[in-house]
C-alpha cells in the first residue's frame, strides 16, 4: 500500500529536536521526502541517521543548518530546497523561540524583536518565497505551528505571544490569498509540550513569569506534559491528500476532532469555526441593546 505521503516534497523547519524531531519521524514513515532545517548541523546529522535507521525505503534526506536570525536564512533555505527538488508540496513552519520574559517594558528590545523576527517575520518570508515554487507545481500545503498565548492572553510573553497571534491571523489570510493557486494554509496548535520552552518557563522562576503561569509549568512538567506525537500527527494530516478542501483554519491537535474533519469541509469552509474572532454580548447571552 502506498503510503499517505510518498513523492511529497517537504520542507520542515525546527526539525532537530522536540517536536520538530518527531513531526519529521512522523512526516518520514509516511513516506515524504524531506528537507530538515535547523540552526544545529551536529543535531539534524543525529536526526538524518534516526530516520534512516528507521528503514526508509527510496525516500530523499536533505538537510540545511541555517539560524532564521541570519539575513540570509530564507534564500539559504528555498536554495538548498531548488538544488535537490523541482517542485515543493509542503512548507511547514516550526521553528520558534520563547524569548524574553517579563514585564514588556523590562525587556530586552534587541531580544523581543528577534523573537518576532523568528517566530513571525520569517516564517511570513518563507511562505512568499515558496508560494511561487508551490503555485509552479500545481499547489500545495503550508502548515504554521501556533502556540501559546495566540488565543488568550499571556502575561510576561509579550513577544512570543503577539508574535504567535500574528501567525495565526497570516494564516487565515494568506489560505484566501492563496485558494485560487489551490495552495491550502492551516495552523496547527500543539499542546502544552515539555519542550526546552517549558524547562525555560520554569529556570526563570515565579517571580518573573507570574505565579500562575509557573504553577502550571511545574503540573505540566510533573505529568508529562500533551504527547508530541498528536501533533505530529496532525500536521502529517494537514500535508496530505486526506485534509484537501480544509483552509484558513487553527485546529487544536489535544482538543479537536481533527480526524473526522474531512466530513465537514463544506461546513469548515463556509464558518469561521476554528478561527480568531472577537466575542460580542451576546456570545455570553448578554444583551446590552
Amino acid at each position: 500500500m502506498e503510503k499517505p505521503l510518498a513523492k511529497k516534497n517537504i520542507i520542515l523547519t525546527g526539525a532537530s529536536r522536540g517536536l520538530g524531531r518527531c513531526i519529521a519521524a512522523s512526516l518520514a514513515a509516511k513516506g515524504a521526502n524531506l528537507l530538515l532545517v535547523a540552526r544545529d548541523r551536529a543535531l539534524l546529522e543525529a536526526v538524518q541517521e534516526q530516520l534512516k535507521a528507521g528503514g526508509l525505503t527510496g525516500q530523499e534526506m536533505h538537510m540545511t543548518a541555517v539560524d532564521l536570525r541570519s539575513a540570509n536564512a530564507v534564500e539559504t533555505i528555498v536554495h538548498a530546497g531548488t538544488r535537490v527538488w523541482d517542485t515543493l508540496d509542503v512548507l511547514i513552519n516550526n521553528a520558534a523561540i520563547l524569548g524574553p520574559i517579563g514585564p514588556v517594558w523590562e525587556n530586552n528590545w534587541s531580544d523581543w524583536q528577534e523573537t518576532i523576527l523568528v517566530n513571525l517575520t520569517v516564517p511570513v518570508a518563507l511562505c512568499r518565497a515558496c508560494i511561487p515554487w508551490m503555485q509552479a507545481g500545481g499547489g500545495g500545503k503550508i502548515i504554521n505551528l501556533s502556540g501559546g498565548g495566540a488565543t488568550a492572553s499571556r502575561p510576561n510573553f509579550t513577544a512570543y505571544a503577539v508574535a504567535k497571534t500574528g501567525l495565526v491571523r497570516f494564516t487565515e489570510i494568506a489560505a484566501a490569498e492563496t485558494k485560487p493557486l489551490s495552495i491550502e494554509v492551516n495552523c496547527v496548535a500543539p499542546g502544552a509540550l515539555n519542550t526546552d520552552m517549558l524547562q525555560d518557563v520554569l529556570n526563570a522562576g515565579p517571580e518573573k513569569v507570574g505565579e500562575q503561569e509557573y504553577a502550571q509549568a511545574l503540573k505540566q512538567s510533573e505529568s508529562g506534559g500533551a504527547n508530541p506525537e498528536g501533533a505530529a500527527e496532525l500536521c502529517a494530516f494537514l500535508a496530505s491528500s486526506a485534509s484537501d478542501g480544509i483552509s484558513g483554519k487553527l485546529i487544536s491537535a489535544l482538543w479537536d476532532p481533527w480526524r473526522a474533519l474531512p466530513a465537514h469541509v463544506s461546513s469548515l469552509e463556509s464558518s469561521d469555526i476554528y478561527t480568531l474572532r472577537r466575542i460580542v454580548p451576546k456570545d455570553r447571552n448578554m444583551d446590552w441593546g
